[in-house]
């Protein structure tokens, strides 16, 4: 492709976003973007430090809030996003606590899923309720359920889609227009499927957040979060919170996740072919009694959504083995597959959400968000596909002896 073909019309494709937004280039000249790991920086003048300071003349102050290396990556997940702005965060979690601690204040009301992150159930019930709001938890898939959830105190709908760890959907455009109904802030957790694989801005979320320690770094190095949406709502509210609290991403993990989103697309691609296979795979092997939950299975009970929705079916697949001695035997008996609480790298990772990642929760609050005692959650990674099948069979045939 010439230089000629891109006119100011032309929109990049993903790809070509990974690879060239927020590219900055310093007197230097490097071909790779440069880290700047200083804590503050300097001004020409008192003049200056006093026109940046008011925000009259743009610049960076300190690394807290305003830093080149955490600037590109923002400006690099935004464009991926299809948002006007992004400002990043130590970690997913935080990310999310900014979320609810900046729009929500004390006799506020939150309508949640109950298929998300046990963290963030644990953040609404304790850190939120002990700030006077209140959340209302309902099933992720059932419209009614948010419908009726809402009430004159609500200011925002929650939610993963798919879930954390069921693989559940939600209908964003159905979502998007219960919130503009009811003038309700809709924020989405993109964790599983990146802007690769659904972009939820288009779909008429208002905000997406994201862990960056999955999939956008995609090799279990850095930790960090983002949070992407209009200018007004990032600048004027977001930006405000987090300069002044500090939930700082640290230049070196922006730089690596500014690295990380460069292969983003390639990675997704083939970890999507190979969680296909597996999918089918699982499918096949598993006794009755046992099942395999995947969007890309026809029998899904979002099939149609995941498919309308999503660019292609994600690379997580949970099985549900149908007892903890099961499931952790099965797990033991892995291989290949690295036994973690992360999820979306390079490699295949599997873990026991009902006493790891939701192992907080109580027994009927797993129960309520679907997460039961066999259930098995695979982060399939981008190995010989023949290799990962390979330690599927002999672990199932293992651990059914």
């Amino acid at each position: 492709m010439s230089h000629s073909d891109f006119s100011p019309e032309r929109k990049p494709g993903l790809a070509t976003t990974a690879l060239h937004a927020g590219r900055r280039m310093t007197e230097e000249r490097e071909n790779s973007p440069a880290l700047f790991l200083n804590s503050s920086f300097v001004f020409t003048s008192a003049a200056q430090a006093q026109a940046i300071f008011a925000g009259s003349e743009e610049g960076n102050i300190y690394s807290r809030f305003t830093n080149p290396s955490v600037t590109a990556f923002e400006e690099r997940i935004a464009a991926m996003e299809g948002g006007e702005k992004a400002l990043a965060t130590a970690s997913g979690m935080s990310a999310i606590t900014t979320v609810f601690l900046t729009f929500l204040a004390s006799g506020d009301h939150l309508v949640m899923s109950r298929s998300v992150f046990g963290s963030t159930t644990t953040i609404a019930n304790t850190l939120l309720a002990k700030f006077g709001i209140q959340t209302t938890q309902v099933a992720l898939s059932d419209p009614d359920a948010w419908r009726q959830a809402i009430t004159p105190a609500t200011r925002m709908l929650y939610l993963e889609t798919p879930a954390n760890p069921t693989l559940e959907m939600a209908d964003l455009s159905l979502l998007a227009q219960l919130a503009k109904e009811h003038q309700l802030l809709l924020v989405v957790d993109n964790v599983f499927c990146t802007p690769c694989l659904q972009r939820p801005l288009s779909l008429g979320a208002h905000l997406v957040v994201h862990s960056a320690t999955k999939y956008l770094d995609g090799q279990g190095r850095v930790l960090g979060g983002a949070i992407i949406g209009s200018r007004s709502l990032l600048q004027d509210h977001v930006y405000p919170f987090i300069r002044n609290t500090g939930p700082s991403l640290s230049p070196f993990n922006a730089w690596v996740l500014f690295k990380g989103l460069e292969t983003l697309p390639v990675r997704i691609e083939k970890q999507c072919d190979n969680a296909e296979q597996v999918a089918q795979f699982l499918q096949q092997r598993l006794p009755s009694g046992q099942a395999v939950h995947y969007p890309g299975l026809p029998n899904h009970p979002q099939h149609a959504l995941a498919a309308r929705q999503m660019r292609r079916f994600g690379a997580i697949v949970c099985v549900d083995l149908g007892s903890l001695a099961a499931a952790h035997r099965f797990i033991d008996h892995l291989q290949l597959a690295t036994i973690t609480a992360n999820l979306g790298d390079v490699r295949t990772l599997v873990t026991h959400p009902a006493t790891t990642t939701h192992g907080r929760l109580s027994a009927e609050m797993r129960a309520a968000a679907g997460v039961t005692d066999g259930l098995v959650r695979l982060s399939i990674g981008m190995e010989d596909i023949a290799d990962i099948l390979a330690d599927l069979d002999q672990a199932l045939l293992r651990s059914a002896s």
